[in-house]
């Protein structure tokens, strides 16, 4: 025998109140019932007042949802404020990083949109590491759930200023303008900033050793496909119209370009416009996807055995930091388990206890 007693399962750590599930549908839900319901008062009222919380709701719903979503079916043992950390932090330092740099190294050109990928992925990712530096944790299934919230911050944030800009028109405010970049974002969110972030981090806290990042080839293989990713986003409008022009402009259209005046689009030309838009968004989509299949195939989430300290608990049990996880059967050492039981509710003269002795095996 090795001397390591079968440890009784716990279901709540000590201080920690685990998170009870689908919370989100009842945040979204409940979101969205207030943002339709503050959009319809705005605009039977005029009432400009109302507009700020039309942009935070709007920026904020779909993002702080998926964060929700995946904090209660894969992280609840992190615990909500490391969650709220992330969000908020993350996503304010990755904005305000990628602003500067932006500003300061990028110049129009056909290769810009490649700068703002490589730039903000970059960016997301470090707010990443700022903010998890004191976690020690590893293992895909982490990385998943923190670079998601980090990509979800980073989302709500920069939809909030783009919703401001569409709001604001030489006519004045456009409530209708707000409203629709809004519903796009929304939508999108969850398979751009959010995903992107998603697969980098996965990838980087599984080559985590020992509480340190690791600078692997595959995550800087990740790293590229991500902003790749990222730049054929942002190139998916432009891309568009070239083809829309290359393909239905007339010769009176091409005339008036030549002479500088910029000619009006058709009502067909609009159209198609919206169609390749639309193809280009989801092609990238699916690529995202695809790259997060490869970087998270199943059964790829094994802890690292050397980082799940085992703590000699009172009576001969033993009891697991809960800042140290194993992937997501639960197995430790000895067999059996003892689920988010944390080194810093435990008194000085040794590990925290684990309650009564029924152990739970492992499952197979």
């Amino acid at each position: 025998m090795s001397g390591i007693h079968p440890t009784p399962h716990v279901t709540t750590p000590p201080g920690r109140t685990a998170a009870r599930p689908h919370h989100w549908a009842r945040l979204f839900l409940t979101g969205l019932l207030l943002w339709a319901s503050t959009v319809l008062v705005t605009f039977f009222t005029d009432n400009t007042n109302l507009v700020p919380t039309i942009v935070l709701l709007g920026s904020f719903l779909v993002p702080a949802t998926v964060v929700i979503r995946v904090y209660e079916r894969y992280a609840a043992d992190l615990g909500p404020d490391r969650i709220l950390t992330c969000f908020g932090l993350g996503g304010v330092i990755g904005v305000l990083g990628a602003s500067v740099l932006e500003s300061y190294l990028l110049s129009p050109s056909v290769w810009m949109y490649v700068g703002v990928g490589l730039i903000e992925e970059a960016v997301k990712l470090a707010a990443l590491v700022l903010v998890s530096r004191r976690l020690r944790i590893s293992g895909l299934r982490y990385g998943l759930v923190l670079g998601a919230t980090v990509g979800a911050g980073f989302a709500a944030f920069e939809s909030a200023g783009y919703a401001f800009n569409a709001v604001l028109s030489i006519q004045g405010l456009s409530l209708d303008d707000l409203v629709e970049t809004e519903i796009l974002r929304g939508v999108l969110a969850p398979v751009g900033h959010i995903l992107w972030t998603a697969i980098i981090g996965g990838v980087l806290f599984r080559a985590r050793r020992g509480g340190r990042f690791r600078v692997t080839a595959p995550v800087v293989l990740t790293f590229l496909g991500v902003s790749l990713l990222h730049a054929l986003w942002d190139s998916t409008s432009g891309i568009a119209v070239w083809l829309v022009a290359r393909t239905t402009t007339s010769d009176f259209q091409r005339a008036l370009f030549d002479l500088g005046y910029m000619p009006n689009p058709s009502s067909e030309q609009i159209h198609l416009y919206t169609a390749y838009d639309t193809a280009g968004l989801l092609v990238v989509s699916l690529g995202g996807l695809l790259l997060a299949a490869a970087a998270a195939p199943a059964g790829a989430d094994r802890a690292d055995p050397g980082t799940v300290p085992v703590l000699p608990g009172l009576s001969g049990h033993v009891a697991y930091d809960a800042i140290h996880f194993t992937h997501p059967s639960g197995r430790y050492p000895g067999g059996v388990w003892c689920r988010e039981t944390r080194a810093s509710d435990a008194p000085t003269s040794g590990g925290p206890r684990c309650p009564a002795p029924s152990p739970t095996p492992c499952p197979a």
